[in-house]
């Protein structure tokens, strides 16, 4: 194996032996180089990887470990099961519907400021939504606009205005005088002829308006589910079996809007193309990694061009060319097949504003926050971790063991985390990052560390258990901990989904630490066969009476998954 690394010249030297912080590491003779100057000087990344500032950035003198200056731990009597959850409850109220609509309008007068630009307001704003959180930001948008609001249509999922009553969300409900018409549909999230008809209706709305009006687009998860606009002859049904059969050959979600957009009045800029002359100013709870406009419910306020050959290249990719319906083949056989009215194409960028005023990075912001005030160093690995659980758990586990060695950590942990990063979409810059920021903890006596990041992982499906994403990763990373202290001189991990429903179950998802294999012996579980069947909420649920479970209950909102790491101060031995 190439062992050597770039130089600050940028020529490439032999990592062994070498010096590092006054202490050898030894070469092919049997000793180790040191993990710390594995990540200090991206040992095993590829040099393209790191820009060359990046790398001179590595470089920096670390301070020695002063006992007498030592940073002393901040106190707090909470367990570190109760400094978790509130860490997760801190997220999830950071992205609340009615929050995120309040923190990104600011009403002066007859005029708002959304996202550094003005809009004047002449009882001229009309509103659109459509996702699982649309209500509860539809409400807030009205107190906000007052008589300025002229009429509002949204497409919400069924029963969820009878399930907030039930919950006591009242404060996410319309009033009984609202301008703005609520339409239930997509049952079972799937799109239907209730979601098809209030898709239609904002259509209409749309079309209506004028260059004096301002619409105001409300967007969140589950919206394209929501607002299903097939263009005629295709019906739903038949729009449907095609992304159906997509997804089933494996179709990327690139693939399938591709596609999506094609079929459809009003995904891919279509909104926005018929609201034109109006003003379109679209506000976003992203639940998708990276919060791609065109991806979250398939983007209908962010233009994009259709062309039919590149939606037959993906059909006939798939070898579906040949079994799709009549009307889709009519439908992609016209020129400019998706905008059909005679409005002139003038969707421009600077008559729409599209702004993310929700996503996993902002609930980690404030997640980050919290910790801190319950005494932990907050630190982000990422808002885009995903891939399959198995590699998901694997690595927080050897970030563990890597924060919470007592002596030099392995460099074997170092370098298979570097090697696991493009497994779950995690940059080794940020995976350097992180592990230099813990090693100085470690090291330098920070105290406790509290590990955050985000995103949504994949289970392979091989029971049929009950449980999700969350609490299966929750279940494997507690594997990955044996072995470990257990709380407070251990570390704990949880993993909930920020909608507060991990799979079909009423759990978020869960909490664990090192002593989760030998609690589960203790009580005849076997972790295993629960693993297997892919029924980690049975597990949890069985477990110490379920006292591992994460149940906030219905958090209305929805920007993915919450990973939290918290590390406890480690007593290090000093040479």
């Amino acid at each position: 194996m190439d062992t050597s690394v770039l130089s600050l010249r940028g020529e490439r030297v032999s990592a062994v032996p070498c010096h590092v912080h006054g202490r050898e590491g030894k070469g092919k003779e049997g000793a180790r180089v040191s993990s710390r100057h594995l990540i200090t000087y991206s040992f095993m990344l590829r040099a393209s990887e790191l820009s060359m500032a990046r790398v001179l950035s590595l470089f920096r003198p670390q301070p020695l470990l002063a006992l007498v200056g030592r940073r002393k731990p901040t106190l707090c009597k909470m367990s570190m099961d109760s400094r978790a959850r509130k860490v997760f409850a801190a997220a999830v109220e950071a992205v609340q519907p009615d929050t995120v609509v309040r923190q990104s309008i600011e009403r002066k007068d007859d005029s708002v400021i959304i996202n550094g630009q003005k809009f004047p307001l002449k009882h001229n704003l009309h509103l659109v939504g459509f996702g699982k959180a649309v209500l509860g930001m539809a409400v807030e948008a009205e107190r906000i606009m007052g008589d300025h609001l002229v009429r509002g249509v949204i497409s919400v999922p069924h029963g969820i205005q009878q399930t907030l009553k039930q919950h006591g969300k009242g404060h996410l409900l319309l009033k009984e005088n609202s301008r703005i018409r609520v339409m239930e549909g997509a049952k079972h999230n799937l799109p239907d002829t209730d979601a098809q008809r209030a898709a239609e209706q904002i259509k209409q709305l749309a079309s209506e308006l004028t260059e004096k009006d301002v619409l105001l687009v409300l967007i969140s998860g589950g919206g394209s589910a929501l607002l299903p606009a097939p263009i005629p002859p295709i019906l739903l049904q038949e729009k449907l079996d095609v992304t159906r059969k997509l997804a089933a050959a494996g179709a990327t979600i690139q693939e399938l809007n591709t596609v999506r957009r094609a079929l459809s009045f009003l995904k891919g800029g279509g909104l926005a193309h018929y609201a034109h002359p109006a003003q379109v100013v679209a506000l976003i709870l992203s639940d998708v990694i990276g919060d791609p406009l065109d991806l979250i419910a398939s983007g209908p306020t962010v233009r994009s061009e259709v062309w039919p050959e590149e939606v037959l290249s993906v059909l006939e990719r798939f070898k579906l060319l040949n079994s799709i319906p009549a009307s889709v083949k009519d439908v992609l056989g016209r020129p400019n097949s998706q905008r059909m009215d005679n409005k002139e194409k003038t969707d421009k960028a600077e008559n729409v504003l599209n702004a993310v005023i929700g996503s996993n990075s902002i609930a980690l912001k404030c997640a980050g926050r919290r910790a801190r005030e319950l005494g932990f160093r907050p630190v982000v690995l990422s808002p885009g971790v995903c891939g399959d659980v198995k590699s998901v758990s694997r690595l927080y586990g050897l970030l563990a063991r890597f924060a919470c060695s007592r002596e030099e950590p392995p460099p074997e942990i170092a370098a298979e985390v570097l090697r696991l990063g493009p497994e779950v979409g995690v940059a080794s810059w940020d995976l350097c990052r992180t592990m230099q920021v813990l090693d100085e903890g470690r090291t330098e006596g920070w105290g406790a560390t509290c590990l955050l990041a985000g995103g949504e992982p994949t289970v392979e499906l091989t029971g049929k258990g009950r449980g999700g994403r969350n609490q299966e990763l929750a279940l494997r990373v507690g594997l990955e901990l044996k072995g470990l202290q257990l709380p407070p001189n251990g570390p704990v991990f949880l993993s909930g989904g920020t909608d507060g429903q991990d799979g079909p179950t009423d759990a978020a998802g869960a909490i664990t630490d090192g002593g989760l294999y030998e609690e589960a012996q203790a009580q005849g579980l076997d972790i295993n066969n629960f693993l297997t069947n892919n029924d980690s909420y049975t597990f949890f649920s069985h477990l110490s009476a379920g006292q591992h479970l994460l149940v906030p209950g219905l958090t209305c909102t929805n920007v993915m998954d919450v990973h939290m790491l918290l590390i406890p101060a480690i007593p290090i031995n000093v040479e």
